[in-house]
């Protein structure tokens, strides 16, 4: 089934970007400070849209996914230093199961 979702997403991006290329065939001039383009306006669509999808997919991880796995990482080395404690004082002391000196 994802195999299946994977490859229609594909193949609608695939076509999506065809048809932005197609139909915005005029050329841009892009003035980069540093650098001067000349690039069809299709292409230049598709690169704003890229880096705006990437800039948000980063600033969303940096500000909220990373903060929820270094929880859980605490998270879990307490619960395992927790287990660990526990397991301590469960087991009986080693005197008590010795067998009386005869």
């Amino acid at each position: 089934m994802k195999k299946t979702g994977f490859i229609l997403m594909a193949i609608t991006a695939v076509v999506v970007g065809l048809l932005i290329g197609t139909l915005n065939s005029g050329q841009v001039h892009l003035d980069l400070l540093w650098i001067q383009l000349e690039l069809p306006l299709g292409l230049a669509i598709l690169l704003g849209f890229s880096v705006g999808v990437l800039t948000g997919l980063s600033a969303t991880y940096l500000v909220r996914v990373l903060p929820l796995r270094l929880q859980l990482r605490k998270a879990k080395a307490s619960l395992r230093q927790q287990h660990t404690e526990r397991q301590d004082t469960d087991r009986p002391d080693a005197d008590r199961l010795r067998a009386p000196d005869d």
